[in-house]
């Protein structure tokens, strides 16, 4: 039975038993404690925890989830992968343990024929939380399991918590017994691999308090409405119902391990269980990073950029390990969309998007493992050369910080080359480091943990937005927050969260910012800070309170500032133009990653692999202001999501869509996209459009910047000034300036080399006079010399050598400092015999640094010093020399 088939088969029968068919929400969640969409139930917790009202009694999705936390143990298990999608049915107040009881078990046992999944009662076992009686009787009541094979298990394996006060409740486990072959016999309580879990059935009925772990709470009671929470992992079905070992060997998988194992010419299976597990991790890693593109997520370094890169990054790493050094993803992601397309027709339609990204972020990753290599090379050499026999664990972790070199490749060339690594080192920073990140994550976690706050103002329904029609807007206080907590009022100097009934402030989101504005009421005036909306449905406005005080229930009015609304407005309809622009120029594969819109101004990044030409710039700044000429009409209009798409309305990746959307169109098909912002009525509103800037954000990722309207008219007089202050100065009419400025340039360029070929000229001539001012010092003959300013310090180098060749075969050291651009810069040249004699070019250079306050170093024949402290130079001289005269005989 095929993957799609299942979760087919899974929604089918839900769908028949009154649930809402649920689309899988996106990877990227909007939750801020976290990156990554990495449950089932993430899309369900406003509505779980009762922040926001359900909007339907009961559903069924299949949603896609990524999971990274044991990325170490992926290839190593049947199980572990870090894309996996999860099954689901839910209840919300509506059906309890006895329904979601019956469903799971119906399920699984009824035949095929009969839209089952035709599983052996008598492979299956249960567990069920120790104290959870009911759960336990209907077990026995509603299926034909013998007792023996429902088991109690205690809290930290059944009994569910978010590990923060709200709701809770015990679970109820369904493992599929895979045989005496893969291990031992008493059931899951053993804690074997022989026993897969398939399926959770959450019983979220009590609501705990005092939270002090995730399994040591305090109870407060039942919950109003108890909700039902599961999740089946259709990867681990999968694998059982294809008669396969592993998640690795599935229809959606096996096909990118198979090709990756012809690949690198290692079969699979076989005797090596370290490449088995190398083609594992790349079948598992090319599908995630497929699904994560697919979802808007681009490789970058942080955030969820960053684990998207690791993960690919440990696809062609894997690949190296099993003797393949040259580009693979061309081929490995083209598998894997051919093996997801059935279940998400996305990889196929956006294909060549997602595949310039992985192609791109590979041959960036090929460059940084030859780039790391020479690195390492180097730091190898020194240490033969210092006479170790270990690379620094510090090296290492550089080397894998700030290069993205693997330390397992550290390892392995450090081995070829006969020496170790101080792994110690590098697993204490790796600690440190990660120990960094859970803080942070632990931190983001703190910051939705009060969300509770917006649970009575959110359950008394959406707040609604009159401002695409209206700029103010008569409303009620329903609710304030000071410091995060409810109050009942807010006194002047005071900031707090004001939330109202119906507002016409426009809430940050799409790109576009917060509006300007006042909410005024009687008695009371608030500037409005910041809008956003902190759960689904709900704004909230940050204001200071500038005059009286507020309190709930009181009337207000929302008054938005016309000039900056208008203004971001034009920035918002032009950032339309020119994507459209940018599409018409570059191709439709060239689509919005990302947008920032506020008054005068737009910010637009998009795929793209190289920087724009000044022509093909000119060329999108062109079409976008023929479209604000053109004076073409602005329409909106709302519709379903489907039939929105079937029109040609742009979905930009990693926004969330409701069932209704709005749809945008300027100039009708031209540019037509889903937006909830705020736009002009036509074109011819925005003014005009100023390319001002142009850049790489990362891999195959672009950024263009404009001014917009009255801003971009100011940034145009302003150039305008300047060229006529340049043509008054030069005396050279406006249209040939640009080759007058060449001219100039030019001359300015060839008057530098001479001065600069004057100076190298003047500073060898003082070579002869140097090397008559060599004196002992120890066991060499010592030049040390300050030569005043210098050009650079390549001139300072040069000088030194020649006067080294100067100083004949006796033992001998050069020690020239200079002033080069107000810093001071320390040579040092010695010659063979002096360095017999054991002086160390590279020694002294790093004695002269330490008194210049700076660092330094080098080879043994020739070195360089430097710091912040110039007038230090003579004494950095002076201890060159007592560095020699002191050295050991």
């Amino acid at each position: 039975m095929k993957t799609a088939e299942i979760a087919s088969r899974f929604l089918d029968y839900f769908d028949k038993r009154g649930h809402t068919i649920v689309p899988s929400a996106s990877l990227v969640t909007d939750d801020p404690a976290l990156l990554f969409t990495v449950a089932g139930m993430v899309p369900f917790i406003p509505y779980l925890s009762g922040v926001v009202p359900p909007p339907y009694p009961r559903a069924a999705d299949v949603q896609k989830c990524i999971r990274t936390n044991d990325i170490e143990e992926v290839g190593k298990t049947p199980r572990h992968g870090t894309f996996f999608q999860m099954l689901g049915n839910w209840s919300f107040g509506d059906y309890f343990k006895e329904d979601a009881i019956r469903y799971a078990w119906e399920l699984l046992t009824s035949s095929e024929a009969d839209g089952g999944l035709a599983f052996d009662p008598k492979d299956l076992w249960v567990t069920v939380y120790e104290e959870d009686d009911e759960a336990h009787d209907l077990w026995l009541k509603l299926t034909d399991l013998p007792e023996e094979r429902i088991q109690r298990l205690g809290k930290d394996t059944n009994y569910w918590s978010t590990g923060l006060p709200g709701p809770a409740g015990p679970c109820s486990e369904i493992f599929f017994d895979r045989g005496p072959a893969y291990g031992i016999d008493g059931g899951p309580a053993t804690d074997d691999d022989r026993y897969v879990e398939i399926w959770n059935l959450v019983f979220m009925q009590y609501e705990i308090t005092n939270v002090r772990s995730k399994y040591d709470f305090d109870i407060v009671g039942e919950l109003p409405a108890k909700n039902i929470d599961t999740g089946m992992g259709l990867e681990r079905i999968a694998f059982i119902k294809q008669g396969v070992d592993n998640m690795y060997e599935t229809d959606q998988v096996r096909p990118v391990l198979d090709l990756a194992a012809r690949l690198a010419d290692k079969p699979y299976g076989h005797e090596s269980h370290e490449d088995d597990v190398r083609l594992r991790i790349v079948a598992d890693h090319v599908r995630s990073s497929l699904m994560l593109l697919a979802d808007g997520v681009t490789p970058s370094n942080e955030g969820r950029g960053y684990i998207l890169r690791r993960i690919m990054r440990r696809a062609i790493r894997s690949m190296r390990l099993l003797g393949v050094d040259g580009p693979t993803f061309p081929e490995l992601f083209a598998a894997s969309r051919d093996a997801m397309k059935e279940s998400y027709p996305e990889v196929e339609t956006d294909y060549a998007r997602l595949s310039a990204y992985a192609i791109a972020e590979e041959q960036t990753f090929l460059r940084t493992l030859a780039a790391g290599s020479a690195i390492l090379d180097q730091s190898v050499a020194q240490t033969k050369d210092a006479g170790g026999t270990t690379v620094s664990g510090s090296e290492a972790f550089l080397l894998h910080d700030t290069y993205g070199f693997p330390i397992d490749l550290t390892l392995e060339i450090a081995e070829e080359a006969g020496l170790s690594v101080d792994r110690e080192a590098f697993d204490t920073l790796m600690l440190e480091q990660r120990t960094r990140a859970k803080a942070d994550a632990r931190a983001r976690k703190g910051a939705i943990a009060d969300q509770s706050a917006y649970r009575a103002f959110r359950a008394a329904g959406e707040t609604v937005f009159t401002g695409y029609t209206d700029l103010e807007t008569e409303s009620t206080v329903l609710g304030i927050l000071v410091d995060g907590r409810s109050a009942d009022r807010a006194t002047q100097g005071q900031i707090a969260e004001v939330i109202l009934a119906e507002t016409a402030l426009y809430a940050e989101s799409g790109g576009q910012v917060a509006d300007k504005g006042v909410i005024v009421g009687p008695g009371y005036e608030l500037e409005v800070l910041d809008v956003q909306r902190p759960v689904p449905g709900l704004v909230s406005h940050t204001v200071e309170v500038t005059a009286g005080e507020v309190a709930v229930g009181v009337p207000a009015t929302t008054v938005v500032d016309a000039l900056n609304r208008h203004a971001a407005q034009q920035a918002h309809s032009a950032t339309h133009l020119v994507h459209a622009a940018i599409r018409d120029t570059l191709g439709k594969t060239a689509t919005q990653t990302g947008s920032l819109n506020r008054a005068g101004y737009m910010r637009f990044d998009f795929s793209w692999g190289s920087a724009l030409s000044p022509e093909t710039r000119s060329e999108i700044e062109e079409i976008a202001n023929n479209a604000v000429r053109d004076n073409l009409e602005v329409v909106t209009r709302e519709l379903t999501l489907d039939e929105a798409k079937t029109a040609g309305a742009m979905a930009l990746f990693g926004e969330k869509y409701g069932s209704t959307v709005r749809m945008v169109d300027i100039g009708g098909p031209w540019s037509r996209e889903l937006c909830g912002g705020t736009h002009v009525a036509r074109s011819a509103e925005i003014g005009l459009v100023n390319l001002v800037g142009e850049s790489s954000v990362g891999a195959s990722n672009r950024r263009v910047e404009a001014l917009i309207g009255l801003d971009a008219f100011r940034d145009l007089a302003a150039e305008r000034a300047i060229v006529s202050q340049l043509s008054s100065s030069l005396k050279t009419p406006k249209d040939q300036l640009t080759t007058r400025i060449t001219e100039l340039a030019a001359s300015l360029k060839a008057a530098e080399k001479k001065i600069a070929a004057f100076e190298a000229r003047a500073l060898a001539d003082r070579a002869p006079s140097l090397a008559e001012q060599a004196t002992a010092a120890g066991r060499v003959q010592l030049v040390a010399e300050s030569i005043g300013a210098a050009g650079s310090g390549d001139d300072v180098r040069t000088l030194a050598l020649q006067v080294r060749d100067r100083l004949g075969s006796a033992p001998s050291v050069v020690a020239l400092g200079a002033i080069v651009g107000d810093r001071p810069v320390v040579i040092i040249a010695t010659n063979e015999s002096g360095r017999t004699a054991g002086a160390k070019a590279g020694v002294l250079a790093k004695v002269a640094a330490g008194v210049l306050g700076g660092g330094g170093g080098g080879r043994d024949d020739v070195a360089q010093g430097g710091g912040a402290d110039a007038s230090a130079l003579p004494a950095a001289l002076s201890a060159v020399r007592t560095s020699l005269e002191t050295a050991p005989a």
